[in-house]
């Protein structure tokens, strides 16, 4: 679903009388990607030589994001301390090699130590500045923002007419698009919605963490069964266009086909394996503990962060962000006094 398309959905919404004056409008966003995202494609330094184009970059798509959705609420999430141990308990070589990546731009670092400092120091800073704004900014120790967003996502929407827009180049979270639940990819510009991912995966949302299961992650380091790639998954399994299956359904489907293909034994052979890393790409059940969720529950329930646009220009002026925000002043103003306090 394109831009227009989602305007249009949103429009009917309104139009329609489905959106009452306590639906909610729930924009979340996936702190770490949005910023890593602006660090490597903004190649930005203010005039003293200090690289700030994920600083600037993360608050201009911030400020892009709202204009498109106009939600009433926001929440920007991050990875906490230790975020990936429970999963590297399951699985050791989870995102494993993630901290031997290149250099991203020699024009603006002399080396790898270099960059990850500015990284860091922006990354503080953006922290900063949300606190600002009217926006909600969590980060839970030892807990990924996925499970994080996950669990929103499943208990802040109370009527069909509430919609959370979830936002992160993440495939991982297209498995919780449902009809409260729409992802927003932005390298391809486009929301996902449960037509979407009909039409470019030919199953249903639900299917997609046995999707996932069967042909792995590289990017996590979570291998799927060796010999099955994206095209011979839906000749072999054609079971996902026709209704929800579970782990335990692809096993039988094997079990009864296991002489016809190697891949059918292989699947047998390693279906422990297989349930591990169900368990560590399944965003339906996250990884959090009862206080985790109490924590979550209470920041859904109250709003005790401020508005301070005046302090957040400070900060801008104070970096020396320049043009890369055209009339900040108006800007932060225009955006963010709409939001719900």
């Amino acid at each position: 679903m394109k831009q227009k398309e989602l305007l249009k959905l949103l429009n009917n919404l309104e139009e329609n009388g489905k959106e009452t004056v306590d639906s909610k409008r729930v924009l979340m966003i996936d702190g770490l990607n949005l910023f890593f995202r602006n660090f490597a494609m903004m190649n930005m330094v203010n005039p003293e030589g200090v690289h700030i184009g994920g600083l600037g970059g993360f608050f201009r798509s911030l400020g892009a994001l709202i204009r498109q959705v106009d939600p009433t609420h926001v929440y920007v999430i991050f990875d906490g301390p230790g975020s990936a141990n429970a999963r590297k308990n399951l699985l050791p070589e989870y995102k494993s090699g993630r901290d031997l990546q290149r250099i991203t731009n020699w024009d603006a670092f002399d080396d790898l130590e270099d960059e990850h400092d500015a990284k860091v120091d922006q990354m503080v800073r953006i922290i900063q500045y949300l606190k600002t704004l009217p926006v909600k900014t969590i980060t839970l120790p030892k807990v990924e923002a996925d499970d994080v967003i996950a669990y929103l996502s499943g208990v802040i929407p109370e009527k069909p007419e509430d919609k959370i827009f979830i936002v992160s180049s993440d495939k991982d979270f297209l498995q919780l698009i449902n009809e409260n639940v729409i992802v927003y990819r932005p390298m391809e510009k486009e929301y996902y919605t449960e037509q979407t991912v009909q039409e470019k995966y030919k199953m249903s949302p639900e299917n997609l963490i046995i999707y996932k299961t069967l042909l792995g992650d590289n990017s996590d380091k979570v291998k799927g069964v060796k010999g099955l790639g994206e095209k011979g998954l839906m000749k072999k399994f054609p079971e996902l266009a026709e209704g929800r299956v579970t782990l335990d359904d692809i096993y039988n489907i094997c079990e009864k086909k296991f002489k016809d293909h190697v891949v059918y034994a292989r699947v047998i052979q390693h279906i422990e394996e297989l349930r591990t890393n169900y368990k560590i790409m399944d965003l339906s059940n996250p990884m959090l503990d009862d206080n985790d969720k109490k924590y979550l529950d209470k920041c859904v329930e109250t709003n005790d962060y401020e508005y301070l646009p005046e302090q957040f220009v400070a900060f801008y002026n104070e970096d020396k962000l320049g043009g890369m925000i055209r009339n900040v002043e108006f800007w932060v103003k225009d955006v963010f006094e709409k939001i719900k306090l």
